[in-house]
């Protein structure tokens, strides 16, 4: 009893928690066929009116381009910047490297209000516009610490002598991180990269507090839901995940691919 017991807990419970993750997900995708009208709040009936016209909600699209702008902008600025700051932390030891690595966790574990509200202060104190300019400088300060982290973790699992080899080869210290450390880091770079794209795209509280007048997508979600989210907005969530489910298995498949073609080898 106890070995059954045990051997079907785990993926039960999983099973569980994996479905209970799923549900607001398929929420959204079956009420983005639904015939809302004036509100998305209860099933009418069976429409693709809204996947044939996505932008049909006002302002719906304006906002979707305005967090994909912003996110794409602050994750090119935070994954050059992290992948520095990760880098020089790694490779090099200098005073107050410890203070260093612990304020660039600092970010993680301070409540996003805190963070909204002290960048608010800061901006109002410099008299800087509120609008997609802060919003782009606020997205990536919080987003370099998650660079960071991940592109940390790729350089700290690097073996140093594959530079020190190239070095005997007489590559310059430049030639030597982008011709070998630089091609081995790109996995790590583009997780983290991804990783900041999806937290920029979905953040709401320190958006709230420094947008001003410009909608992101999260904030159209959030002054809607008083109402009712469009059955357009639902088109655009199960599309992103659509893409995002695609891009992941996708992942999966290259690198299943590559680590059979060199077990082959």
């Amino acid at each position: 009893m106890r070995q059954t017991l045990g051997r079907w807990l785990i993926p039960v419970t999983a099973g569980l928690a994996f479905l209970f993750l799923l549900v607001p997900i398929g929420y959204v995708f079956a009420f983005s066929f639904n015939d809302a009208g004036r509100t998305n709040l209860t099933w009418r009936s069976f429409t693709l009116a809204n996947w044939q016209n996505p932008c049909g909600a006002p302002a719906v699209c304006e906002s979707l381009g305005n967090s994909l702008q912003i996110g794409a902008i602050a994750t090119v600025l935070a994954t050059i910047l992290g992948t520095a700051i990760a880098v020089g932390l790694v490779r090099y030891r200098f005073r107050f490297n410890a203070t260093a690595n612990m304020l660039i966790f600092l970010p993680l574990a301070t409540p996003e209000v805190v963070l909204g509200a002290s960048l608010l202060a800061q901006f109002l104190n410099v008299g800087a516009e509120l609008g997609k300019g802060t919003l782009i400088i606020a997205h990536t300060m919080f987003c370099i610490s998650f660079v960071v982290v991940t592109v940390k973790a790729r350089v700290a699992s690097l073996d140093p002598k594959l530079e020190e080899a190239a070095a005997d080869l007489y590559a310059s210290p430049l030639q030597a991180f982008w011709r070998v450390t630089f091609p081995l880091l790109i996995p790590g770079i583009m997780a983290a990269a991804l990783l900041a794209f999806a937290m920029s795209f979905d953040d709401f509280i320190i958006t709230n507090f420094n947008s001003g007048n410009v909608d992101t997508f999260p904030k159209f979600i959030y002054v809607a839901a008083t109402r009712g989210i469009p059955a357009q907005a639902n088109v655009i969530g199960s599309a992103m995940f659509i893409v995002s489910l695609l891009v992941v298995v996708g992942g999966q498949m290259i690198s299943h691919r590559r680590a059979k073609a060199l077990a082959a080898r």
